[in-house]
Protein backbone atom coordinates (compact mmCIF):
# COMPACT_ATOMS: atom_id res chain seq x y z
CA UNK A 1 0.00 0.00 0.00
CA UNK A 2 1.41 3.42 -0.90
CA UNK A 3 2.28 5.79 1.94
CA UNK A 4 -0.48 8.23 0.89
CA UNK A 5 -3.09 5.46 0.70
CA UNK A 6 -1.92 3.97 3.98
CA UNK A 7 -2.12 7.40 5.60
CA UNK A 8 -5.69 7.91 4.30
CA UNK A 9 -6.71 4.51 5.67
CA UNK A 10 -5.77 5.75 9.13
CA UNK A 11 -8.30 8.59 9.00
CA UNK A 12 -11.95 9.17 8.25
CA UNK A 13 -14.55 6.53 7.49
CA UNK A 14 -12.08 3.81 6.55
CA UNK A 15 -10.42 4.14 9.95
CA UNK A 16 -13.82 3.88 11.69
CA UNK A 17 -14.65 0.77 9.64
CA UNK A 18 -11.37 -0.94 10.56
CA UNK A 19 -11.68 0.03 14.23
CA UNK A 20 -15.14 -1.56 14.36
CA UNK A 21 -13.77 -4.72 12.70
CA UNK A 22 -10.94 -4.83 15.25
CA UNK A 23 -13.64 -4.76 17.95
CA UNK A 24 -15.41 -7.70 16.24
CA UNK A 25 -18.18 -5.56 14.73
CA UNK A 26 -19.16 -5.49 11.06
CA UNK A 27 -20.58 -2.04 10.24
CA UNK A 28 -21.67 -0.31 7.03
CA UNK A 29 -22.94 3.19 6.39
CA UNK A 30 -26.47 4.45 5.75
CA UNK A 31 -27.24 7.80 4.17
CA UNK A 32 -29.24 10.14 6.38
CA UNK A 33 -30.75 11.82 3.28
CA UNK A 34 -31.76 9.04 0.87
CA UNK A 35 -31.75 6.23 3.47
CA UNK A 36 -29.74 3.88 1.21
CA UNK A 37 -26.86 1.81 2.50
CA UNK A 38 -23.29 2.40 1.38
CA UNK A 39 -20.25 0.14 1.27
CA UNK A 40 -17.14 0.67 1.03
CA UNK A 41 -16.81 3.43 3.66
CA UNK A 42 -17.11 6.92 2.19
CA UNK A 43 -17.33 10.56 3.15
CA UNK A 44 -20.41 11.22 0.98
CA UNK A 45 -23.26 9.01 -0.20
CA UNK A 46 -22.48 7.24 -3.47
CA UNK A 47 -26.18 7.36 -4.40
CA UNK A 48 -27.21 10.98 -3.78
CA UNK A 49 -23.98 12.79 -2.87
CA UNK A 50 -25.18 13.85 0.60
CA UNK A 51 -22.46 14.15 3.26
CA UNK A 52 -24.46 12.70 6.18
CA UNK A 53 -23.64 8.99 6.62
CA UNK A 54 -24.32 7.03 9.81
CA UNK A 55 -22.82 3.71 10.88
CA UNK A 56 -25.25 0.78 11.20
CA UNK A 57 -24.93 -2.93 11.86
CA UNK A 58 -26.14 -4.88 8.83
CA UNK A 59 -28.15 -8.08 9.19
CA UNK A 60 -25.16 -10.04 7.90
CA UNK A 61 -27.40 -11.98 5.55
CA UNK A 62 -26.42 -12.13 1.91
CA UNK A 63 -26.51 -13.98 -1.37
CA UNK A 64 -23.49 -15.00 -3.46
CA UNK A 65 -23.63 -12.85 -6.59
CA UNK A 66 -20.46 -14.23 -8.18
CA UNK A 67 -17.66 -16.59 -7.22
CA UNK A 68 -14.34 -17.79 -8.53
CA UNK A 69 -11.67 -20.21 -7.36
CA UNK A 70 -8.08 -19.11 -6.95
CA UNK A 71 -5.91 -22.17 -7.55
CA UNK A 72 -2.96 -22.48 -5.20
CA UNK A 73 -0.57 -25.28 -4.35
CA UNK A 74 -1.40 -27.13 -1.12
CA UNK A 75 1.79 -25.85 0.53
CA UNK A 76 0.59 -22.30 -0.15
CA UNK A 77 -2.77 -22.91 1.54
CA UNK A 78 -4.64 -24.71 -1.21
CA UNK A 79 -7.49 -23.42 -3.34
CA UNK A 80 -9.69 -20.61 -2.07
CA UNK A 81 -12.80 -18.87 -3.28
CA UNK A 82 -13.34 -15.19 -3.81
CA UNK A 83 -16.96 -14.11 -3.91
CA UNK A 84 -19.05 -11.03 -4.46
CA UNK A 85 -21.80 -11.01 -1.86
CA UNK A 86 -25.01 -8.98 -2.11
CA UNK A 87 -26.10 -8.02 1.41
CA UNK A 88 -29.79 -7.66 2.29
CA UNK A 89 -29.15 -3.95 2.70
CA UNK A 90 -28.43 -3.59 -1.02
CA UNK A 91 -24.64 -3.29 -1.01
CA UNK A 92 -22.18 -5.66 -2.65
CA UNK A 93 -18.86 -6.60 -1.12
CA UNK A 94 -15.94 -8.83 -1.98
CA UNK A 95 -15.06 -11.53 0.52
CA UNK A 96 -14.91 -15.29 0.68
CA UNK A 97 -17.18 -18.11 1.82
CA UNK A 98 -15.62 -20.26 4.55
CA UNK A 99 -16.55 -23.66 6.02
CA UNK A 100 -17.08 -25.26 2.59
CA UNK A 101 -14.75 -26.27 -0.24
CA UNK A 102 -14.27 -23.54 -2.87
CA UNK A 103 -16.02 -25.67 -5.51
CA UNK A 104 -19.14 -25.87 -3.28
CA UNK A 105 -19.72 -22.10 -3.35
CA UNK A 106 -22.47 -21.35 -5.85
CA UNK A 107 -24.17 -18.29 -7.26
CA UNK A 108 -27.41 -17.70 -5.36
CA UNK A 109 -26.15 -19.40 -2.18
CA UNK A 110 -27.50 -17.85 1.02
CA UNK A 111 -24.68 -16.81 3.36
CA UNK A 112 -24.17 -15.05 6.69
CA UNK A 113 -21.31 -12.73 7.68
CA UNK A 114 -18.96 -13.03 10.61
CA UNK A 115 -15.80 -11.24 11.67
CA UNK A 116 -12.68 -13.35 12.05
CA UNK A 117 -9.03 -12.55 12.71
CA UNK A 118 -6.51 -13.95 10.24
CA UNK A 119 -2.82 -13.06 10.18
CA UNK A 120 -3.55 -10.51 12.92
CA UNK A 121 -6.09 -8.74 10.67
CA UNK A 122 -9.86 -8.69 11.24
CA UNK A 123 -11.86 -9.74 8.16
CA UNK A 124 -15.50 -10.13 7.20
CA UNK A 125 -16.09 -13.63 5.83
CA UNK A 126 -19.24 -15.56 5.07
CA UNK A 127 -20.55 -19.05 5.72
CA UNK A 128 -23.43 -20.83 4.00
CA UNK A 129 -26.84 -20.70 5.65
CA UNK A 130 -28.43 -24.12 5.71
CA UNK A 131 -27.20 -27.36 4.23
CA UNK A 132 -24.76 -27.37 1.31
CA UNK A 133 -25.34 -30.13 -1.19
Amino acid sequence: MSDALSQFAQTGPEKAYHEALAAGQFRIQRCNACKRHVFYPRVVCSHCGAPGLSWVTPSGNGIVYSTTIVRRKPDLGGDLNIALIDLEEGVRMMSRVDTVRPDQVTIGMAVRASVIVENDQPLVVFAPVGEVV
